[in-house]
């Protein structure tokens, strides 16, 4: 069976629903406002998912009760994708079976995903770039139901992460945690906005950590959990037992489009910085070092008298670069940044990619079977 990977959306069409692999669809006349009336589900019970005694008196009710009002559900207003013949492009096809010049305008549609509150006081929300991609008005709903028109403030593509701004009193905000101390093994919960049912809460454990070649963004390091995501839970919140956010949730593999136990969440490592140049500029202004690189095989390691296979081997430097000028040499195997290991070359991809412009950068190398540190500055 053909492994499906797709971000977490859901999408229903009057008098049909279908999965679509994004958000809660609907055609709608004008404003945000109404996404249908009933969605027709079947229920089924499930097994629990964390065992009696995990956490104090077999509950976790008291840190979801702080929590949960920092994960809100996002409607956002878009023109459906009109599916079109080439032919209809031709003047003289048209003309021939007498059709209008003017093509039909695309149907205005309404989908729903999960956003996270993360600063109370100046009312910034992350969710996905996927979830308001295209969108005309983006929608907020809190979950003591009051409804806010949201500002999108930036989006990143290549990380898929995008920053809205609302305005109202008495906003809660989740902290962030440190994704980089998460550990296979530990429990989660993942608050979302599945299906269009309103917020849901479900909970597991995080089943690997770095993963990446899934080809959904740019930028792959995903937390990955078997707490249940399913359609509409894209953009909300992954949050360990201590009440912190330490992942976005972003995807799903599910040959039917349903949760099968594996779903990948961005970890808040990447979606602090990517905020944090989303606040500032408006959108992501990536650092270069000017290198090409390559994982460290245990063959390239064996070859160069290392142990382990850990690290990236840079295999060129551009001439003039700030790799150049830094005193850095091909054949260097990367194996920390700032003091953070580097597990392959994807991992020294993301650390760097991620960096402002212009930010000093030391880079911990192994070079002719010794260690050493290189501080470089990165560039536009």
């Amino acid at each position: 069976m053909k492994r499906a990977v797709r971000p977490v959306v859901f999408a229903v069409a009057v008098g049909l629903a279908a999965l679509t692999g994004g958000a809660l669809v609907a055609p709608a006349d004008s404003a945000l406002g109404r996404l249908g009336s009933a969605i027709g589900l079947g229920a089924s019970p499930a097994a629990a998912a964390l065992p009696l005694g995990a956490v104090g008196g077999g509950t976790i009710a008291p840190m979801l009760e702080q929590v949960t009002p920092a994960v809100v559900n996002i409607s956002v207003l878009s023109q459906a994708p009109q599916a079109e013949n080439p032919l209809l492009r031709d003047p003289f096809f048209r003309r021939f079976f007498n059709l209008p010049d003017q093509m039909p305008q695309s149907r205005p549609q309404v989908s729903a995903g999960s956003g996270v509150i993360v600063d109370a006081r100046n009312g910034y929300v992350v969710t996905n770039n996927h979830v308001v991609e295209n969108a005309q008005e983006i929608a907020v709903t809190l979950k003591d139901r009051r409804r806010l028109r949201a500002k999108l403030i930036g989006r990143d593509a290549a990380t898929d992460i995008a920053l809205l701004q609302i305005k109202a009193e008495g906003l809660t905000a989740l902290p962030l945690g440190d994704s980089d101390r998460s550990q296979v093994g530990d429990f989660v919960v993942a608050i979302g906005n599945p299906f269009g049912l309103g917020q849901t809460v479900t909970s597991g454990i995080v089943s690997a950590l770095g993963r990446s070649g899934l080809k959904i963004e740019g930028y792959e390091d995903f937390i990955q959990t078997d707490a249940s995501i399913n359609p509409g839970n894209s953009g909300g919140a992954l949050v360990n037992f201590q009440g912190e956010l330490i992942g976005i949730n972003t995807a799903i593999i599910g040959p039917a489009g349903g949760s099968v136990g594996i779903g990948f969440a961005v970890p808040v490592s990447i979606v602090r910085s990517v905020m944090e140049q989303l606040r500032e500029y408006g959108e992501v202004r990536r650092g270069r070092l000017g290198v090409a690189i390559q994982d460290l095989t245990p063959d390239l390691a064996e070859s160069m008298s290392l142990k382990g296979d850990e690290g990236a081997l840079i295999a060129k430097i551009e001439r003039g670069s700030p790799a150049d000028s830094g005193g850095l040499r091909s054949g260097d195997v990367v194996i920390a940044v700032d003091g953070r290991p580097i597990r392959s070359a994807t991992d020294f991809r993301n650390r760097i990619g991620l960096l402002r412009v212009g930010t000093p950068v030391q880079l911990t190398v192994m070079r002719e079977g010794g260690q050493k540190s290189v501080t470089v500055r990165t560039a536009r």
